[in-house]
Protein backbone atom coordinates (compact mmCIF):
# COMPACT_ATOMS: atom_id res chain seq x y z
CA UNK A 1 0.00 0.00 0.00
CA UNK A 2 1.39 3.53 -0.54
CA UNK A 3 0.43 4.98 2.87
CA UNK A 4 3.07 1.88 4.06
CA UNK A 5 5.68 3.96 1.77
CA UNK A 6 4.91 6.77 3.49
CA UNK A 7 4.14 6.29 7.35
CA UNK A 8 2.49 3.92 9.59
CA UNK A 9 -0.80 2.51 8.85
CA UNK A 10 -3.28 3.62 11.73
CA UNK A 11 -6.26 0.74 11.81
CA UNK A 12 -8.90 0.49 14.43
CA UNK A 13 -10.80 -2.23 15.93
CA UNK A 14 -14.30 -1.89 18.26
CA UNK A 15 -15.99 -3.32 19.92
CA UNK A 16 -19.64 -2.50 21.55
CA UNK A 17 -19.80 -3.10 25.27
CA UNK A 18 -22.26 -5.33 25.84
CA UNK A 19 -22.66 -8.84 26.87
CA UNK A 20 -19.50 -10.34 28.11
CA UNK A 21 -16.64 -11.09 26.20
CA UNK A 22 -16.28 -14.89 25.17
CA UNK A 23 -13.32 -16.91 24.06
CA UNK A 24 -13.72 -16.02 20.32
CA UNK A 25 -12.29 -12.35 20.91
CA UNK A 26 -8.92 -14.40 21.01
CA UNK A 27 -9.44 -14.17 17.11
CA UNK A 28 -9.64 -10.26 16.41
CA UNK A 29 -6.52 -10.11 19.30
CA UNK A 30 -4.72 -12.28 17.68
CA UNK A 31 -4.58 -10.33 14.32
CA UNK A 32 -3.94 -7.33 16.35
CA UNK A 33 -0.49 -8.85 17.79
CA UNK A 34 0.19 -9.09 13.59
CA UNK A 35 -0.63 -5.85 13.05
CA UNK A 36 1.67 -4.29 15.80
CA UNK A 37 4.34 -6.70 14.69
CA UNK A 38 3.98 -5.07 11.05
CA UNK A 39 4.56 -1.42 12.65
CA UNK A 40 0.84 -0.37 12.42
CA UNK A 41 -0.50 1.95 15.29
CA UNK A 42 -3.64 0.57 16.24
CA UNK A 43 -6.31 2.07 18.46
CA UNK A 44 -9.10 0.03 20.52
CA UNK A 45 -12.48 1.96 20.79
CA UNK A 46 -14.72 0.38 23.62
CA UNK A 47 -17.99 1.45 21.73
CA UNK A 48 -20.29 2.43 24.74
CA UNK A 49 -22.83 4.69 23.20
CA UNK A 50 -23.22 1.84 20.53
CA UNK A 51 -24.18 -0.85 23.14
CA UNK A 52 -26.73 1.55 24.11
CA UNK A 53 -27.62 2.10 20.92
CA UNK A 54 -28.31 -1.63 19.98
CA UNK A 55 -31.81 -2.19 21.31
CA UNK A 56 -30.75 -1.10 24.55
CA UNK A 57 -28.47 -3.91 24.93
CA UNK A 58 -26.34 -2.17 27.85
CA UNK A 59 -28.74 -0.11 29.53
CA UNK A 60 -27.64 3.67 30.35
CA UNK A 61 -27.24 3.32 34.28
CA UNK A 62 -25.17 0.13 33.30
CA UNK A 63 -22.71 1.42 30.06
CA UNK A 64 -19.70 3.09 32.68
CA UNK A 65 -19.64 0.14 34.40
CA UNK A 66 -19.35 -2.41 31.47
CA UNK A 67 -17.06 -0.16 29.54
CA UNK A 68 -14.31 -0.54 32.71
CA UNK A 69 -15.22 -3.90 32.54
CA UNK A 70 -14.28 -4.54 28.83
CA UNK A 71 -11.29 -1.92 29.43
CA UNK A 72 -9.85 -4.48 32.30
CA UNK A 73 -10.54 -7.93 29.83
CA UNK A 74 -9.38 -6.81 26.83
CA UNK A 75 -6.21 -5.93 28.48
CA UNK A 76 -5.98 -9.34 30.29
CA UNK A 77 -6.38 -11.59 26.97
CA UNK A 78 -3.84 -9.34 25.15
CA UNK A 79 -1.02 -9.99 27.72
CA UNK A 80 -2.06 -13.68 28.17
CA UNK A 81 -1.04 -13.79 24.47
CA UNK A 82 2.06 -11.42 24.99
CA UNK A 83 0.82 -8.38 23.37
CA UNK A 84 2.27 -5.11 24.54
CA UNK A 85 -0.07 -2.67 25.72
CA UNK A 86 1.84 0.39 25.99
CA UNK A 87 1.95 0.15 21.62
CA UNK A 88 -2.11 0.62 21.89
CA UNK A 89 -4.36 3.23 22.01
CA UNK A 90 -7.63 2.63 24.07
CA UNK A 91 -10.52 5.17 23.46
CA UNK A 92 -14.22 5.23 24.42
CA UNK A 93 -16.83 6.09 21.73
CA UNK A 94 -18.22 8.87 24.40
CA UNK A 95 -14.95 10.43 24.70
CA UNK A 96 -15.55 12.27 21.00
CA UNK A 97 -19.03 10.89 19.54
CA UNK A 98 -21.16 13.69 22.20
CA UNK A 99 -19.04 16.36 20.85
CA UNK A 100 -21.00 19.16 19.03
CA UNK A 101 -18.92 18.72 15.60
CA UNK A 102 -19.51 14.85 15.60
CA UNK A 103 -23.36 15.75 16.48
CA UNK A 104 -23.62 18.14 13.66
CA UNK A 105 -22.30 15.15 11.64
CA UNK A 106 -24.33 12.23 12.38
CA UNK A 107 -27.53 15.22 11.81
CA UNK A 108 -25.65 15.55 8.70
CA UNK A 109 -25.49 12.12 7.53
CA UNK A 110 -29.35 11.16 8.30
CA UNK A 111 -30.33 14.02 5.81
CA UNK A 112 -28.26 11.89 3.13
CA UNK A 113 -29.07 8.38 3.94
CA UNK A 114 -31.77 6.69 3.57
CA UNK A 115 -33.59 4.45 5.46
CA UNK A 116 -33.19 1.17 3.67
CA UNK A 117 -29.57 1.65 3.45
CA UNK A 118 -29.50 1.96 6.84
CA UNK A 119 -31.12 -0.71 8.17
CA UNK A 120 -29.33 -3.11 5.39
CA UNK A 121 -26.31 -2.17 6.99
CA UNK A 122 -27.06 -2.77 10.55
CA UNK A 123 -28.96 -5.86 9.84
CA UNK A 124 -25.94 -8.35 10.76
CA UNK A 125 -24.65 -6.08 13.53
CA UNK A 126 -28.20 -4.67 15.29
CA UNK A 127 -30.06 -6.70 16.85
CA UNK A 128 -33.34 -7.72 14.92
CA UNK A 129 -36.89 -7.57 16.32
CA UNK A 130 -40.28 -7.16 14.83
CA UNK A 131 -40.30 -3.34 15.67
CA UNK A 132 -36.86 -2.11 15.32
CA UNK A 133 -35.96 1.47 17.42
CA UNK A 134 -34.70 4.11 15.40
CA UNK A 135 -31.68 3.99 17.73
CA UNK A 136 -30.97 1.34 15.59
CA UNK A 137 -30.91 2.60 12.20
CA UNK A 138 -28.43 5.09 13.66
CA UNK A 139 -25.88 2.51 14.58
CA UNK A 140 -24.31 2.11 11.15
CA UNK A 141 -23.68 5.91 10.84
CA UNK A 142 -21.81 6.01 14.03
CA UNK A 143 -19.52 3.40 13.12
CA UNK A 144 -18.95 5.23 9.59
CA UNK A 145 -18.21 8.75 11.49
CA UNK A 146 -15.83 6.68 13.86
CA UNK A 147 -13.10 5.89 10.86
CA UNK A 148 -13.01 9.78 10.36
CA UNK A 149 -12.57 11.03 14.21
CA UNK A 150 -10.31 8.21 14.97
CA UNK A 151 -8.14 9.76 12.06
CA UNK A 152 -7.45 5.94 11.23
CA UNK A 153 -6.52 4.78 7.26
CA UNK A 154 -8.16 1.30 7.92
CA UNK A 155 -11.26 -0.24 9.85
CA UNK A 156 -10.84 -3.86 11.29
CA UNK A 157 -13.77 -6.34 12.57
CA UNK A 158 -15.35 -9.43 11.84
CA UNK A 159 -17.21 -10.41 8.08
CA UNK A 160 -20.26 -9.79 9.81
CA UNK A 161 -19.51 -5.72 9.66
CA UNK A 162 -19.10 -6.58 5.76
CA UNK A 163 -22.40 -4.05 5.44
CA UNK A 164 -21.38 -1.52 7.40
CA UNK A 165 -18.17 -1.06 5.48
CA UNK A 166 -19.94 -0.76 2.63
CA UNK A 167 -22.79 1.71 4.29
CA UNK A 168 -18.87 3.68 5.19
CA UNK A 169 -17.26 3.54 1.51
CA UNK A 170 -20.59 4.59 0.11
CA UNK A 171 -21.74 7.56 2.54
CA UNK A 172 -17.99 9.13 4.01
CA UNK A 173 -17.40 11.04 0.65
CA UNK A 174 -21.07 12.49 0.81
CA UNK A 175 -19.45 14.51 4.08
CA UNK A 176 -16.40 15.49 2.29
CA UNK A 177 -14.63 12.65 3.83
CA UNK A 178 -12.13 9.67 2.56
CA UNK A 179 -12.92 6.24 1.87
CA UNK A 180 -11.05 3.81 4.05
CA UNK A 181 -9.32 0.68 4.13
CA UNK A 182 -11.45 -2.36 5.62
CA UNK A 183 -10.23 -5.38 6.98
CA UNK A 184 -11.91 -8.75 7.92
CA UNK A 185 -11.22 -11.75 10.01
CA UNK A 186 -13.71 -14.62 9.70
CA UNK A 187 -16.99 -15.36 12.87
CA UNK A 188 -16.44 -18.56 15.04
CA UNK A 189 -18.72 -21.04 15.00
CA UNK A 190 -20.05 -21.75 18.31
CA UNK A 191 -20.56 -24.81 19.87
CA UNK A 192 -23.88 -25.60 19.15
CA UNK A 193 -22.81 -25.12 15.52
CA UNK A 194 -24.12 -21.57 15.05
CA UNK A 195 -22.07 -18.52 15.69
CA UNK A 196 -21.22 -17.68 18.66
CA UNK A 197 -22.95 -15.18 20.49
CA UNK A 198 -22.67 -13.40 23.96
CA UNK A 199 -26.47 -14.02 23.98
CA UNK A 200 -26.81 -17.63 23.69
CA UNK A 201 -25.32 -19.24 26.38
CA UNK A 202 -23.99 -22.44 25.32
CA UNK A 203 -22.72 -21.38 22.00
CA UNK A 204 -19.94 -19.61 23.83
CA UNK A 205 -17.17 -20.03 26.58
CA UNK A 206 -17.18 -16.47 28.67
CA UNK A 207 -13.16 -15.43 29.24
CA UNK A 208 -14.21 -15.77 33.22
CA UNK A 209 -15.80 -19.33 32.89
CA UNK A 210 -14.98 -21.64 35.96
CA UNK A 211 -12.97 -24.60 34.44
CA UNK A 212 -15.41 -26.89 34.99
CA UNK A 213 -17.42 -24.56 33.08
CA UNK A 214 -15.30 -24.85 30.09
CA UNK A 215 -15.60 -29.01 30.63
CA UNK A 216 -19.52 -28.99 30.95
CA UNK A 217 -19.93 -26.83 27.60
CA UNK A 218 -17.11 -28.59 25.66
CA UNK A 219 -18.93 -31.87 26.98
CA UNK A 220 -22.39 -30.93 24.91
CA UNK A 221 -20.75 -29.29 22.18
CA UNK A 222 -21.69 -30.70 19.10
CA UNK A 223 -18.77 -32.68 17.47
CA UNK A 224 -20.50 -35.72 15.51
CA UNK A 225 -17.52 -38.82 14.28
CA UNK A 226 -15.85 -37.98 11.39
CA UNK A 227 -18.64 -34.72 10.48
CA UNK A 228 -16.37 -31.22 9.94
CA UNK A 229 -19.53 -29.78 9.29
CA UNK A 230 -21.31 -26.85 11.80
CA UNK A 231 -18.65 -28.29 14.42
CA UNK A 232 -18.02 -25.86 16.48
CA UNK A 233 -15.15 -27.58 18.60
CA UNK A 234 -13.19 -27.83 15.07
CA UNK A 235 -14.03 -24.61 14.18
CA UNK A 236 -12.77 -22.72 17.50
CA UNK A 237 -9.21 -25.00 17.12
CA UNK A 238 -9.33 -23.59 13.37
CA UNK A 239 -9.75 -19.91 14.47
CA UNK A 240 -8.59 -19.23 17.87
CA UNK A 241 -6.07 -22.16 19.21
CA UNK A 242 -4.21 -22.34 15.57
CA UNK A 243 -4.17 -18.88 14.40
CA UNK A 244 -2.23 -18.35 18.44
CA UNK A 245 0.19 -21.18 18.24
CA UNK A 246 0.92 -21.95 15.17
CA UNK A 247 0.24 -25.86 16.17
CA UNK A 248 -2.43 -28.16 18.28
CA UNK A 249 -1.75 -31.26 20.65
CA UNK A 250 -4.33 -33.91 20.44
CA UNK A 251 -3.79 -35.10 23.77
CA UNK A 252 -4.97 -39.34 24.19
CA UNK A 253 -3.42 -42.29 25.79
CA UNK A 254 -0.91 -44.70 24.34
CA UNK A 255 -3.21 -47.20 23.81
CA UNK A 256 -5.01 -44.86 21.37
CA UNK A 257 -1.82 -44.10 19.35
CA UNK A 258 -0.47 -41.66 22.08
CA UNK A 259 -0.21 -37.41 21.75
CA UNK A 260 -0.34 -36.29 18.10
CA UNK A 261 1.16 -32.73 17.47
CA UNK A 262 -0.27 -30.87 14.52
CA UNK A 263 1.35 -28.24 12.53
CA UNK A 264 -1.64 -27.83 9.58
CA UNK A 265 -5.52 -27.76 10.70
CA UNK A 266 -6.20 -29.72 7.26
CA UNK A 267 -4.47 -32.41 8.66
CA UNK A 268 -6.22 -32.48 11.65
CA UNK A 269 -9.65 -32.35 10.05
CA UNK A 270 -8.54 -34.84 7.53
CA UNK A 271 -7.68 -37.29 10.50
CA UNK A 272 -11.03 -35.99 12.21
CA UNK A 273 -13.25 -36.84 9.05
CA UNK A 274 -11.20 -40.13 8.73
CA UNK A 275 -11.85 -40.65 12.70
CA UNK A 276 -8.38 -41.34 13.17
CA UNK A 277 -8.77 -38.74 16.09
CA UNK A 278 -11.95 -39.05 18.52
CA UNK A 279 -14.37 -36.49 19.51
CA UNK A 280 -13.80 -37.19 23.23
CA UNK A 281 -10.37 -36.66 22.32
CA UNK A 282 -10.56 -33.65 20.61
CA UNK A 283 -12.75 -31.67 23.70
CA UNK A 284 -10.21 -32.96 26.31
CA UNK A 285 -7.85 -31.38 23.75
CA UNK A 286 -9.30 -28.01 23.35
CA UNK A 287 -9.94 -28.01 27.28
CA UNK A 288 -6.22 -28.08 28.12
CA UNK A 289 -5.46 -25.40 25.26
CA UNK A 290 -7.99 -23.17 26.53
CA UNK A 291 -7.70 -23.43 29.78
CA UNK A 292 -3.71 -22.40 29.72
CA UNK A 293 -5.34 -19.31 27.70
CA UNK A 294 -7.46 -18.30 30.23
CA UNK A 295 -5.60 -19.08 33.48
CA UNK A 296 -4.02 -15.55 33.65
CA UNK A 297 -7.11 -13.74 32.59
CA UNK A 298 -9.27 -15.88 35.60
CA UNK A 299 -6.09 -14.64 37.92
CA UNK A 300 -5.87 -11.11 37.24
CA UNK A 301 -10.08 -10.71 37.88
CA UNK A 302 -9.61 -13.16 41.13
CA UNK A 303 -8.98 -9.57 42.77
CA UNK A 304 -11.77 -8.04 45.30
CA UNK A 305 -11.78 -4.82 43.13
CA UNK A 306 -12.32 -6.85 39.84
CA UNK A 307 -14.74 -9.30 41.29
CA UNK A 308 -16.89 -6.25 42.34
CA UNK A 309 -17.21 -4.32 38.95
CA UNK A 310 -18.09 -7.86 37.09
CA UNK A 311 -21.00 -8.44 39.30
CA UNK A 312 -22.06 -4.94 39.01
CA UNK A 313 -21.30 -4.50 35.52
CA UNK A 314 -23.28 -7.94 34.80
CA UNK A 315 -26.14 -8.29 37.99
CA UNK A 316 -27.78 -11.05 38.40
CA UNK A 317 -31.02 -10.52 36.79
CA UNK A 318 -34.24 -9.82 38.80
CA UNK A 319 -35.94 -12.81 39.90
CA UNK A 320 -39.63 -10.76 40.42
CA UNK A 321 -42.05 -9.08 38.99
CA UNK A 322 -40.47 -6.68 36.26
CA UNK A 323 -39.74 -3.28 38.86
CA UNK A 324 -39.40 -5.75 41.84
CA UNK A 325 -35.92 -6.60 43.75
CA UNK A 326 -35.79 -10.90 43.93
CA UNK A 327 -34.67 -13.15 45.63
CA UNK A 328 -31.97 -15.48 44.65
CA UNK A 329 -34.10 -18.23 44.77
CA UNK A 330 -37.48 -17.17 43.36
CA UNK A 331 -38.11 -18.12 40.08
CA UNK A 332 -39.28 -15.41 37.16
CA UNK A 333 -42.44 -14.55 37.05
CA UNK A 334 -42.30 -13.25 33.23
CA UNK A 335 -44.16 -16.00 31.50
CA UNK A 336 -41.75 -15.45 27.84
CA UNK A 337 -40.67 -18.06 25.04
CA UNK A 338 -36.86 -17.52 25.59
CA UNK A 339 -37.58 -19.85 29.17
CA UNK A 340 -38.07 -22.89 26.75
CA UNK A 341 -34.96 -24.51 26.03
CA UNK A 342 -36.30 -25.97 21.99
CA UNK A 343 -33.84 -27.67 20.18
CA UNK A 344 -32.90 -29.65 16.93
CA UNK A 345 -33.09 -33.35 17.21
CA UNK A 346 -31.65 -36.04 15.25
CA UNK A 347 -33.85 -39.52 15.70
CA UNK A 348 -31.37 -42.21 15.70
CA UNK A 349 -33.41 -45.09 16.85
CA UNK A 350 -37.36 -46.02 17.58
CA UNK A 351 -38.84 -48.48 19.10
CA UNK A 352 -41.97 -49.57 20.32
CA UNK A 353 -42.52 -49.03 24.33
CA UNK A 354 -42.51 -52.67 26.08
CA UNK A 355 -46.22 -51.71 27.98
CA UNK A 356 -47.85 -49.26 26.16
CA UNK A 357 -48.99 -49.39 22.64
CA UNK A 358 -49.38 -46.44 21.75
CA UNK A 359 -45.73 -45.05 22.39
CA UNK A 360 -42.66 -44.48 21.34
CA UNK A 361 -39.21 -44.88 23.03
CA UNK A 362 -36.59 -42.75 20.88
CA UNK A 363 -33.51 -42.11 21.10
CA UNK A 364 -32.55 -38.09 20.02
CA UNK A 365 -29.52 -36.32 19.46
CA UNK A 366 -29.61 -33.05 20.90
CA UNK A 367 -26.05 -32.36 20.17
CA UNK A 368 -25.03 -33.32 23.67
CA UNK A 369 -22.60 -36.34 24.71
CA UNK A 370 -24.92 -38.99 24.88
CA UNK A 371 -28.74 -39.08 23.16
CA UNK A 372 -31.72 -38.02 24.62
CA UNK A 373 -34.16 -41.15 25.76
CA UNK A 374 -37.61 -39.66 24.88
CA UNK A 375 -41.23 -41.08 24.99
CA UNK A 376 -43.52 -39.82 22.57
CA UNK A 377 -47.20 -40.63 22.04
CA UNK A 378 -47.26 -40.95 18.36
CA UNK A 379 -47.92 -44.93 17.16
CA UNK A 380 -51.38 -44.24 16.00
CA UNK A 381 -50.23 -41.04 14.15
CA UNK A 382 -46.50 -41.29 12.77
CA UNK A 383 -45.27 -44.06 11.21
CA UNK A 384 -41.95 -45.99 13.10
CA UNK A 385 -39.86 -45.79 9.54
CA UNK A 386 -41.02 -42.25 9.28
CA UNK A 387 -39.18 -40.92 12.36
CA UNK A 388 -36.55 -43.19 12.26
CA UNK A 389 -33.54 -40.88 10.86
CA UNK A 390 -35.17 -37.83 10.49
CA UNK A 391 -35.19 -34.13 12.53
CA UNK A 392 -37.56 -33.25 14.75
CA UNK A 393 -38.31 -30.02 17.12
CA UNK A 394 -37.57 -31.34 21.25
CA UNK A 395 -38.72 -29.21 24.30
CA UNK A 396 -35.05 -30.34 26.48
CA UNK A 397 -35.87 -28.55 29.48
CA UNK A 398 -39.17 -30.09 31.35
CA UNK A 399 -38.63 -32.08 34.36
CA UNK A 400 -37.49 -35.61 33.58
CA UNK A 401 -40.82 -38.55 33.83
CA UNK A 402 -41.35 -41.43 33.65
CA UNK A 403 -43.66 -42.79 31.18
CA UNK A 404 -44.64 -46.50 31.56
CA UNK A 405 -41.42 -47.04 33.54
CA UNK A 406 -39.43 -45.56 31.12
CA UNK A 407 -37.90 -41.82 32.16
CA UNK A 408 -38.29 -39.81 29.17
CA UNK A 409 -36.31 -36.55 29.07
CA UNK A 410 -37.96 -34.44 26.45
CA UNK A 411 -40.92 -33.82 24.31
CA UNK A 412 -41.17 -34.00 20.48
CA UNK A 413 -43.27 -30.80 19.54
CA UNK A 414 -46.18 -31.75 17.23
CA UNK A 415 -48.69 -29.58 15.31
CA UNK A 416 -52.09 -31.25 15.65
CA UNK A 417 -55.70 -31.00 13.77
CA UNK A 418 -58.21 -29.55 15.10
CA UNK A 419 -61.15 -31.24 14.00
CA UNK A 420 -61.82 -35.49 14.04
CA UNK A 421 -60.16 -37.34 13.14
CA UNK A 422 -57.41 -36.17 15.22
CA UNK A 423 -54.14 -35.84 12.56
CA UNK A 424 -50.74 -35.23 14.35
CA UNK A 425 -47.12 -34.39 12.66
CA UNK A 426 -43.79 -33.92 14.18
CA UNK A 427 -43.05 -29.93 13.66
CA UNK A 428 -39.94 -29.97 11.09
CA UNK A 429 -36.73 -27.68 11.24
CA UNK A 430 -35.83 -26.31 8.52
CA UNK A 431 -33.42 -28.22 6.08
CA UNK A 432 -29.69 -28.03 6.89
CA UNK A 433 -30.22 -27.60 10.19
CA UNK A 434 -28.44 -29.79 12.85
CA UNK A 435 -28.72 -31.74 16.02
CA UNK A 436 -28.31 -29.10 18.74
CA UNK A 437 -29.12 -25.70 17.18
CA UNK A 438 -31.27 -23.39 18.88
CA UNK A 439 -34.95 -23.12 18.11
CA UNK A 440 -36.20 -19.54 19.40
CA UNK A 441 -39.57 -17.73 19.15
CA UNK A 442 -39.11 -14.23 16.99
CA UNK A 443 -37.56 -11.72 19.28
CA UNK A 444 -37.00 -13.70 21.88
CA UNK A 445 -33.66 -14.89 20.63
CA UNK A 446 -31.66 -13.42 23.40
CA UNK A 447 -32.86 -14.64 26.31
CA UNK A 448 -31.83 -17.64 28.36
CA UNK A 449 -34.08 -20.53 28.81
CA UNK A 450 -34.27 -22.02 32.20
CA UNK A 451 -32.56 -24.92 33.49
CA UNK A 452 -35.40 -26.83 34.60
CA UNK A 453 -39.07 -25.99 34.22
CA UNK A 454 -40.78 -26.43 37.64
CA UNK A 455 -43.73 -28.33 37.01
CA UNK A 456 -45.96 -26.17 39.38
CA UNK A 457 -44.99 -22.82 37.56
CA UNK A 458 -46.42 -24.35 34.48
CA UNK A 459 -44.34 -22.59 32.42
CA UNK A 460 -44.91 -24.40 29.24
CA UNK A 461 -48.50 -25.12 29.61
CA UNK A 462 -48.77 -20.86 29.67
CA UNK A 463 -46.97 -20.20 26.49
CA UNK A 464 -48.14 -23.35 25.25
CA UNK A 465 -51.58 -21.79 24.73
CA UNK A 466 -50.59 -19.30 22.27
CA UNK A 467 -49.00 -21.96 19.93
CA UNK A 468 -50.41 -22.22 16.80
CA UNK A 469 -49.57 -22.98 13.28
CA UNK A 470 -50.31 -20.60 10.35
CA UNK A 471 -52.02 -20.70 6.80
CA UNK A 472 -48.77 -20.88 5.50
CA UNK A 473 -48.02 -24.23 7.95
CA UNK A 474 -45.32 -22.04 9.98
CA UNK A 475 -45.10 -22.85 13.85
CA UNK A 476 -46.19 -19.84 15.59
CA UNK A 477 -46.49 -18.24 19.16
CA UNK A 478 -48.84 -15.44 19.11
CA UNK A 479 -48.22 -15.19 15.34
CA UNK A 480 -44.29 -14.63 15.90
CA UNK A 481 -42.13 -17.61 13.93
CA UNK A 482 -40.74 -20.55 15.75
CA UNK A 483 -36.81 -19.90 14.27
CA UNK A 484 -33.55 -21.40 13.59
CA UNK A 485 -30.65 -19.45 11.72
CA UNK A 486 -31.92 -21.10 8.72
CA UNK A 487 -35.40 -19.73 8.52
CA UNK A 488 -38.96 -21.34 9.71
CA UNK A 489 -40.00 -24.40 11.79
CA UNK A 490 -42.92 -25.54 9.99
CA UNK A 491 -45.30 -28.78 9.52
CA UNK A 492 -45.92 -30.55 6.20
CA UNK A 493 -50.15 -29.83 6.42
CA UNK A 494 -52.30 -28.68 9.00
CA UNK A 495 -52.95 -25.61 8.62
CA UNK A 496 -54.10 -23.56 11.87
CA UNK A 497 -53.67 -26.97 14.13
CA UNK A 498 -52.39 -26.87 18.14
CA UNK A 499 -48.55 -27.67 18.87
CA UNK A 500 -48.21 -29.60 21.65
Amino acid sequence: MAILKERELRIYWGTATTGKPHVAYFVPMSKIADFLKAGCEVTILFADLHAYLDNMKAPWELLELRTRYYEHVIKAMLESIGVPLEKLKFVRGTDYQLSKEYTLDVYRLSSVVTQHDAKKAGAEVVKQVEHPLLSGLLYPGLQALDEEYLKVDAQFGGVDQRKIFTFAEKYLPSLGYAKRVHLMNPMVPGLTGSKMSSSEEDSKIDLLDRKEDVKKKLKKAFCEPGNVENNGVLSFIKHVLFPLKSEFVVLREEKWGGNKTYTAYEALEKDFAEQIVHPGDLKNSVEVALNKLLDPIREKFNCPELKKLSSAAYPTPSKGKPGEKGTKNSEPEEVVPSRLDIRVGKVISVEKHPDADSLYVEKIDVGEAEPRTVVSGLVHFVPKEQLQDRLVVLLCNLKPQKMRGVESQGMVLCASSMGEPRQVEPLDPPAGCCAGERVYVEGYEGGEPDEELKPKKKVFEKLQADFRVSEDCVAQWKQRNFLTKLGTVSCKSLKGGSIS
